[in-house]
């Protein structure tokens, strides 16, 4: 193609030819998925702080942030020595093996998924957690056939799933005088309304948000004299 016009003679119009890229195709791109989990979270405090904790890639697992955990540690009074704690939707157990770490008695973690759950064996073999139970299943079916009593109760169900409503009605029959319960969601939640008003004694401590993660920590308050 030249480069311009000679000097005195007219240049030919000339019609760029496409490179052979340009002629090709465009190869389809995949679809973006939104908000990616991190590959790794770790524990923030306590015995294993800055341990590392694996992220399967499992449905609707969305592990709670370190500041969001730091902030409810915070609330709980950092150290949680000799309580007794479940984890009712494990994921990569950010939560149940942070009071682990923290040094709680018992910790048990509940989770369907079975690589989760497998990553979570693996996790507690490899910090040898002897207080750390997994229990591979259903939130709600644990909850029914339960026996134990807890200090401390995590609830961090996948968003936009109806397992606050499930299981909330099961909760009452698991919980210590005193117990604390933690609570994430996609929308401020209310102690006196759905779902939270299933289990009854329930009183709002602290909330807050961290982008679309409304949280919130309740206590069980014992009934009124002649209830």
């Amino acid at each position: 193609m030249a480069r311009g016009p000679e000097r005195g003679r007219r240049a030919a119009s000339a019609v760029p030819v496409p490179s052979p890229a340009a002629r090709a195709p465009a190869k389809p791109q995949p679809a973006r998925r939104g908000s990616e989990p991190p590959a790794k979270v770790r524990i923030v405090g306590g015995d294993w702080k800055r341990t590392p904790l694996a992220v399967v890639d499992a449905p609707g697992l969305r592990p709670t942030p370190d500041r969001v955990r730091e902030t409810l540690f915070n609330w709980l009074g950092q150290r949680l020595d000799g309580w007794r704690c479940l984890d009712l939707y494990a994921g990569t157990g950010a939560l149940g093996l942070e009071a682990a770490s923290r040094g709680a008695a018992k910790v048990v973690l509940v989770e369907r998924d079975a690589r989760a759950a497998a990553a979570l064996r693996a996790a507690r073999e490899r910090l040898d957690a002897e207080a750390v139970e997994v229990v591979q299943g259903d939130a709600a079916t644990y909850l029914s056939n339960a026996r134990d009593r807890f200090d401390l109760v995590f609830l961090d169900p996948p968003f936009g799933s109806a397992e606050l409503e499930r299981v909330l009605p099961r909760l009452a029959a698991v919980l210590a005088p005193g117990a604390a319960v933690y609570v994430e969601a996609d929308r401020p939640l209310a102690p006196e309304a759905p779902p939270l008003s299933a289990v009854p004694g329930l009183a709002a401590h602290r909330a807050d948000k961290a982008g679309q993660v409304h949280y919130h920590l309740l206590l069980l308050t014992p009934p009124a004299p002649g209830a």
